[in-house]
């Protein structure tokens, strides 16, 4: 995979907006192939990492926050960032919960060495895939409120 798509991803991730401009986010990018094969040992949802040629675990460091909690807020904001970035390159990519079940979040921490003080909020398996994504039509417009209720 070229590592290049990969930063690109990441430059997009830190270019999303957070409150205050604080940025509370890290990103573990992983490549290891043993390391990718044992997520699925601990996230019922990922079995994909078998397959993935890389993924990026986005954290928060709360220490960093202006205003506190709205961390999950600007790490999702990042994780969207990299599915639109990923996406525009032609790359699969799916958004994994870890945040809020404290399972899959001590579990990324003992893998991957993260210290207490930052919580693994997302993953994103990232591979090629193997048929086109296509785009499927969300569009509901009765879910759209115009001035009022």
């Amino acid at each position: 995979m070229d590592p290049a798509l990969i930063d690109a991803a990441l430059q997009a991730a830190m270019s999303a907006p957070s409150a205050g401009n604080s940025q509370p986010w890290h990103f573990v990018l992983l490549t290891d192939r043993e390391t990718l094969d044992a997520i699925p040992g601990f996230h019922p949802y990922s079995a994909m990492c078998r397959q993935a040629q890389a993924g990026i675990l986005v954290c928060a460091e709360p220490a960093l926050e202006k205003y506190p909690d709205f961390w999950p807020i600007d790490c999702s904001a990042a994780v969207q960032n990299i599915l639109l970035a990923l996406h525009a390159q032609d790359l699969g990519a799916v958004w994994v919960s870890v945040y809020p079940i404290q399972d899959r979040v001590e579990n990324f921490r003992k893998l991957l060495g993260i210290p207490e003080s930052v919580i693994p909020h997302s993953f994103i398996p990232i591979g090629h895939p193997d048929q086109p994504s296509g785009r499927a039509d969300r569009f509901k417009p009765e879910r759209i409120h115009r001035n009022r209720w």
